[in-house]
């Protein structure tokens, strides 16, 4: 078997290479291979794709795409928790280096990190940012429903990114899609804007031409860090990035959940339940209010006919709630260049 297996073969499940694609899809086809077919993809048995028939161990038998599917999903959301958590921990770090005082670093022609302190501070940083940028702008947007005077105040900004040019792509949890400011806003934006949505985003996030980035440094958010760090900047838009793959854009349906009576926002909170989050905690993260969270909770219990949280917890495991992705897939909202840390508005 040396020589054949993933050293020749460096790829996972979701890339097979073109001899492990070619004898994979024969297997599903027939729902069996003999064991020499796979002489030339032992990737296959590597990344658990075949694995041989107990009733005939001279044969081999596919691991089911929709399985294949669920694993690979797994593996991405637990990517993008780990990403979130290493962000909220980088932020955090910040928030203490900043308050030693003493001088910053420098990089370039500007601070590599600069503390803005206050809606004034903030405001006139964002500004020069947009004033300067002429490629491309990435929002994370977390947050509910966006309203419409709060979409039209930095219609003017937006307009003039629009005007020279400048891509904007923002992300916002599935819930903002059912704001009509949305809407609008993105009629008066054309093909200027491209909106994609999830379950759960990062912590607020904006991107000027790769170069500069801010995010909030405090939790109500009266203070932000501006970011012109490049090894700094390559992480962060990594992250944007990965997410925005897993996002559904604005355009398209919501998938429905594999259970049925189950709703997708009930899928979500199943999966944030399940990992031990509080209902102020799971209604933060996916943008609606705790009453609303709590109204879904109590309709996920009667749908699984669970009569407390603990018989909640079992059920959802049982009925398969809890799996890759589960917490990724729909909704929008988008804000404009501007909003998010706080303006005065």
């Amino acid at each position: 078997m040396t020589g054949h297996g993933t050293e020749d073969h460096p790829h996972g499940a979701d890339r097979l290479c073109e001899a492990g694609d070619r004898v994979y899809a024969r297997a599903v086809r027939r729902g069996s291979i003999p064991r020499a077919e796979a002489e030339q993809a032992l990737c296959l048995l590597e990344l658990a794709l075949l694995h041989p028939d107990p009733d005939d161990m001279d044969r081999l038998v596919p691991t089911a795409p929709q399985e294949v599917m669920t694993r690979l999903l797994r593996g991405l959301y637990d990517e993008v928790s780990a990403s979130r958590r290493r962000m909220g921990s980088a932020v955090a770090a910040f928030e203490w280096y900043a308050g030693l005082g003493g001088p910053v670093s420098v990089s370039g022609e500007g601070m590599a990190l600069r503390v803005l302190d206050g809606a004034s501070r903030i405001q006139a940083a964002l500004d020069e940012a947009t004033d300067a940028c002429t490629t491309e702008v990435l929002t994370v947007q977390p947050g509910g429903i966006r309203r419409e005077h709060e979409l039209s105040e930095g219609l003017h900004r937006a307009m003039s990114l629009r005007a020279r040019g400048v891509r904007m792509r923002d992300l916002y949890n599935h819930v903002a899609r059912h704001g009509q400011g949305l809407l609008t806003y993105l009629d008066l934006m054309g093909d200027a804007v491209e909106a994609r949505t999830l379950d759960e985003v990062t912590d607020r996030l904006m991107v000027f031409d790769r170069a500069v980035a801010f995010i909030p440094a405090n939790p109500d958010r009266t203070m932000a860090l501006e970011l012109r760090h490049p090894a700094l900047i390559t992480y962060l838009v990594t992250v944007f990035e990965r997410l925005w793959r897993l996002a559904i854009p604005l355009a398209a349906e919501i998938p429905a959940p594999a259970v049925e009576g189950v709703s997708h926002r009930e899928q979500s909170i199943a999966a944030l339940l399940a990992e031990g989050h509080q209902d102020a905690v799971i209604a933060e993260r996916l943008g609606i209010s705790v009453r609303t969270c709590r109204a879904h909770i109590a309709r996920l219990s009667e749908t699984l006919g669970a009569a407390s949280r603990t018989q909640l917890g079992v059920r959802i495991a049982q009925v398969g709630l809890v799996g890759g992705g589960g917490t990724y897939g729909a909704g929008t909202g988008v804000t404009l260049p501007g909003q998010g840390f706080p303006t005065g508005r």
